[in-house]
């Protein structure tokens, strides 16, 4: 297992840096800004919402060069933003870091964007002295890093160029420890915690690879979020947070639903509810739910209703929007992958009855289609393909045309396109859409010997692959009981 982000070889990687912030509780700001040699009529001032860019001012050139941000009514959230050039949007950064740090000035110059002359702000004086700071080392660390870079380096050459990368990472963190040490609560601070490497032990006592790797995984879910202040709503509009967060959901866990919810709790947990950054957190985690194209993800989905809107932890959410929501996730509730799927009481072409729990079978895939709908015409072939390789491995198709009060038509398409031999039912009270929720056609749910809801809402073409890893599961599974 390789842990990608925790293998930043340099500390450089902190020039990669942008925005945050929560409205203050001042109510003005006047930020002036002159750039040398720059003569556009206009100048934007932009900052972050989680991986989102938004402009939130603009200024015009006054007369003597100057561009001026300014509101007599409102306080700009705290955090880094990006002062936009036009028309090419090359830009240089600032910082709001305190509640009485909204006024003051910024001065550089066409030729060098990033040397900044600051005046009535102390947070952006230790901003840009750690900016500067990072560009000489980077600067100064680039001869050894294009050495490492170059195939045809020898390898001499780059033993030394390692050890000068590892004397520039020295001072780095040297120079970082002293910020912490002497603005341990300033904006500048922050930003170190949450960038910074923050890589496992090495566990070399453990002598087996992949346990070590197993190791080092287990501490990092455990620990990855300690030095990230989830409490300082000035992270809010960070990009480097919004990735940071991302990679700890998405790629230090197992992408089930029930771990998937575990580790969006770890991190709200940190968070103080009644923030800024928990509320974004929030929304953002139950849209990604939402919106996942990954099977079983609506279980995330039905959590995140269940323990942040239902509880009343959302208390920015609209009523209204929340009981929308609760209903939502009462309907899913009963089809989420590993409960036992709603029993349906059916007729038969032929006019007997059937229920769903009659049909015995390895797998039952329930089939939801309509004769008009262009998405199940091309999923007919696959079905057809799929049931002639797996009806004799104890497989049953249970159809049921959604199109119930034209089920003349149903059955011409059944004929014409010679799927008689699979299980079609009907039901003239349509209590199918209840049951199963049914908003869209082809709706398929694959249910294992026991009824249970093993997969779901996939398309045709996936059939054969999703039941060839569930047999290649349970197989598995008896060869492990042995």
């Amino acid at each position: 297992m390789v842990f990608k982000e925790m293998n930043v070889r340099y500390l450089l990687c902190s020039l990669a840096l942008l925005l945050t912030g929560l409205l203050t509780a001042q109510e003005s700001y006047r930020i002036t800004v002159k750039i040398d040699g720059y003569d556009q009529e206009v100048l934007s001032l932009a900052n972050n919402l989680l991986d989102k860019q938004f402009v939130v001012d603009t200024a015009y050139r006054a007369d003597d060069g100057s561009y001026v941000f300014a509101s007599d009514t409102s306080a700009l959230p705290r955090g880094i933003y990006l002062v936009v050039l036009a028309p090419d949007n090359n830009y240089f950064q600032m910082v709001v870091g305190n509640d009485d740090d909204q006024v003051f000035s910024l001065h550089t110059r066409m030729e060098e964007l990033s040397s900044v002359k600051v005046g009535s702000s102390l947070e952006n004086e230790r901003f840009f002295s750690y900016l500067d700071f990072l560009n000489k080392m980077q600067e100064e660390s680039l001869e050894y890093q294009n050495i490492l870079k170059d195939s045809t380096s020898t390898a001499v050459a780059k033993e030394k160029a390692t050890a000068m990368m590892e004397r520039f990472d020295q001072k780095v963190t040297a120079f970082q420890d002293g910020i912490l040490e002497k603005y341990p609560e300033s904006f500048v601070a922050a930003i170190i915690k949450t960038n910074r490497p923050f890589p496992p032990p090495a566990f070399e006592d453990i002598q087996d690879p992949d346990a070590r790797s197993m190791a080092q995984l287990r501490w990092l879910q455990a620990h990855y979020l300690d030095p990230i202040p989830l409490q300082d709503d000035r992270i809010l509009r960070t990009p480097f947070l919004f990735s940071r967060l991302n990679y700890y959901v998405d790629r230090l866990f197992v992408q089930d639903p029930d771990t998937v919810s575990m580790a969006i709790d770890r991190v709200l947990e940190r968070m103080d509810p009644k923030s800024e950054l928990f509320k974004h957190y929030v929304v953002h985690f139950i849209n990604k739910a939402a919106g996942s194209k990954f099977v079983g993800m609506d279980a995330v989905y039905v959590h995140m209703v269940d323990k942040y809107y239902a509880s009343g932890l959302a208390t920015w959410a609209d009523p209204d929007q929340v009981a929308s929501m609760m209903e939502n996730a009462d309907k899913t509730r009963p089809l989420l992958i590993g409960k036992s799927a709603p029993n349906l009481t059916m007729t038969r072409r032929d006019g007997s009855p059937v229920e769903l729990y009659d049909v015995k079978a390895n797998y039952t895939v329930l089939y939801f289609w309509q004769f008009s709908c262009p998405s199940c015409k091309k999923s007919t072939p696959y079905m057809k393909d799929f049931y002639a390789k797996w009806k004799d491995k104890g497989v049953e198709i249970f159809a049921i045309c959604t199109r119930q009060t034209e089920l003349g038509k149903c059955w011409e398409y059944v004929d014409e396109n010679e799927i008689g031999e699979w299980l079609h039912a009907t039901d003239r009270y349509q209590r199918f859409h209840l049951e199963y929720n049914v908003q869209s056609t082809p709706s398929i749910y694959v249910l294992d010997e026991n009824k249970k809801i093993v997969s779901k809402r996939i398309g045709a073409e996936q059939l054969d692959e999703v039941l060839t890893a569930l047999e290649a599961q349970k197989a598995s599974s008896r060869s492990g009981k042995k």
